[in-house]
């Protein structure tokens, strides 16, 4: 039994104390937004999922932003800011999004260079969640 100042801790104690970290972290990578989407244009994005350090929770994430020349650019952002939450994270691909916010419609396309090309059909899901009154397509086609 573990003991502080000459008093035992009970392992309900110790455990209680873990739960609510554990609880804690999953409150924060739920409050992490699935899609951070520019609003306009055709432009890079990647699928990334994020994990609570040492831990098992986690979710995928969608980036995507016409100010990245490359899709390791948007990586470059995300990664540190999810760090900084107390999460890692790992790309498992990119492409490109097509908005076009008149008309609410998304179309998810290509791959990346670098990272390969994301599963587009989970990007869909991410996104549709966010945009439910958009229509929203995917396809393998480069272009």
């Amino acid at each position: 039994m573990l003991s502080v100042a000459s008093r035992p801790v009970s392992s309900l104690c110790v455990s209680g104390v873990l739960g609510r970290a554990a609880a804690t972290m999953a409150d924060a990578l739920a409050k992490i937004p699935d899609v951070e989407i520019d609003p306009e244009g055709t432009f890079k994005y990647i699928l990334v999922r994020v994990k609570v350090k040492d831990g098992d929770a986690n979710k995928d994430i969608v980036r995507g932003t016409k100010s990245a020349e490359y899709h390791n650019h948007i990586f470059e952002k995300v990664s540190p800011a999810m760090e900084a939450l107390g999460m890692e994270c790992k790309c498992l691909g990119g492409g490109k999004i097509e908005h076009n916010s008149q008309e609410k419609k998304l179309r998810v396309f290509g791959e990346s260079t670098g990272f390969g090309k994301a599963d587009h059909s989970v990007s869909v899901e991410k996104l549709k969640g966010a945009f439910s009154d958009y229509e929203i397509t995917w396809s393998d086609d480069k272009k």
